[in-house]
């Protein structure tokens, strides 16, 4: 598939000073799937913000040298960007950091506002000056301004709340606490944990919790603001339940690593049931399944056992190229660099092919060449998603309609163009399966939004 990835954000909170920036280093290097393009960390010290941000993998921005510069703090925060508002620059870096009249603020956002441009044009017609093109830091102006009246920077962000529209999860430091923040809709994952030693932890995904030690407590309510601070824990609700909850379903099918754990349901567990689903829609006589790496893997062994079809490795992965790779002199096909075929595993075989999700095509058409040119005799796709018809706008980098292969064309003239025997994608109606429940967002598939549709929302419109 050829979908961006979304963006991840880590918090500490210690009792006492510690290596607060190593442990989001190890955070954010768990959460490196949801991001390539940038990383940032913010660490709170007694004289300030210490920060380093750059374009770039965890692991290459991050020297240990780097590391070495922050200084022993209590609390920190980190953010693994790919952006879905806003181009590829170091202005577009998180975590933002900005000094106010009431102190100062860090703040890291997952997710995307549907309403970004007419909130910029707002604060910019009452003079806002902004140094980049994220909608971050339309959040991070419309908390500073609150804070002018509000007597805390919870009230600050209570109030500001009901200004955005679409999709927020937020860690926020200041001078003596940690803020995490999850919008009404809670189309974002965010979980607060903790280690054996005492020290909070903010993060995207469940798996950031445990890679630095700890264990995961639960997952922020929708609408819940939930504070760390030196004092303890606590939480504010009144934004809970005044909207429907909206987690987004692609979380579980493809954003998330398997390992983790979403508002109750394993994301592992959400793909083989997506898998199981799939053989029952769309059964197909094969010798094989296999799974296209990393995210096809779970949903193949699912189809397998459920189709009673012998699961197998049929695609290797390079793993030392991030999606961020590129050709030096644009001639080699990336795909061929980062997947291979085995050969002796594919060669004269009936396959059945499982991805997430088809998008453009283009990559779908290279990995079907791949197995055609090992020798595969057959390949039917099947896809864990139902097909991509609709913009997102919470996101998911899908902008547009034009750019999506199954709003133009039919399964069949897809197979054709791709250059399958067959195409079967998981039903819209097997959706509530993955998790148990109604309570996600699939407007990219069905076109039923939770929210007021953007005018624009293209990722460059403040470029």
């Amino acid at each position: 598939m050829s979908l961006r990835e979304e963006c991840g954000v880590f918090g500490i909170f210690a009792p006492e000073e510690t290596d607060a920036a190593a442990l989001c280093y190890y955070g954010l290097y768990a959460l490196q799937h949801r991001g390539q393009e940038s990383c940032g960390i913010v660490a709170q010290t007694a004289h300030g913000f210490v920060s380093h941000k750059d374009l770039g993998l965890v692991g290459d921005v991050f020297s240990q040298e780097v590391l070495q510069r922050f200084p022993r703090a209590a609390a920190a925060i980190g953010h693994v960007r790919y952006g879905t508002t806003g181009g590829s620059s170091r202005r577009n870096c998180q975590p933002i950091a900005v000094n106010h009249r009431n102190g100062s603020l860090a703040l890291a956002h997952n997710g995307n506002l549907a309403n970004a441009g007419a909130l910029r044009d707002a604060l910019e017609a009452n003079g806002a000056i902004f140094h980049s093109t994220s909608d971050t830091e339309t959040i991070a102006h419309l908390i500073t301004r609150e804070r002018l009246t509000a007597p805390s920077t919870e009230e600050a962000v209570s109030r500001v709340m009901p200004q955005l529209t679409g999709a927020y999860s937020l860690v926020l430091l200041t001078a003596d606490r940690m803020l995490c923040v999850r919008d009404p809709h809670g189309f974002r994952p965010l979980c607060i944990g903790k280690t054996p030693a005492g020290v909070w932890i903010a993060a995207s995904e469940s798996c950031a919790i445990r890679a630095v030690g700890g264990r995961k407590i639960r997952d922020l309510l929708p609408g819940e603001i939930l504070t760390v601070s030196k004092a303890g824990v606590s939480a504010r609700r009144e934004h809970c339940g005044t909207a429907p909850q909206r987690t987004c379903i692609f979380e579980y099918i493809y954003f998330a690593r398997p390992d983790s754990e979403i508002d109750g349901v394993s994301v592992h567990d959400a793909r083989l049931r997506a898998g199981a689903a799939l053989a029952e829609a769309h059964p197909a006589q094969a010798d094989l399944v296999i799974g296209v790496p990393d995210s096809g893997v779970d949903a193949a062994l699912g189809y397998s056992r459920a189709a009673g079809i012998p699961y197998g490795i049929g695609l290797i992965k390079n793993k030392y190229i991030g999606r961020t790779f590129i050709a030096p002199d644009g001639r080699l096909d990336k795909v061929k660099i980062k997947l291979s075929a085995i050969e002796s595993a594919v060669r004269g075989k009936r396959l059945v092919l499982i991805d997430d999700s088809i998008v453009r095509g283009t990559t779908s058409g290279r990995i079907v060449q791949l197995l055609r040119e090992a020798g595969a005799k057959e390949i039917h796709l099947r896809i864990s998603a139902p097909p991509f018809l609709h913009p997102c706008y919470y996101g998911t980098d899908i902008d547009s309609e034009e750019h999506l292969i199954a709003s133009r064309h039919t399964p069949q003239e897809v197979a054709a163009l791709i250059g399958v025997d067959s195409l079967g994608y998981l039903p819209v109606a097997a959706l509530p399966s993955l998790t148990g429940g109604s309570g996600f967002c699939s407007a990219c598939f069905s076109g039923d939004y939770p929210t007021a549709v953007p005018g624009s929302a293209r990722k460059d419109q403040f470029e």
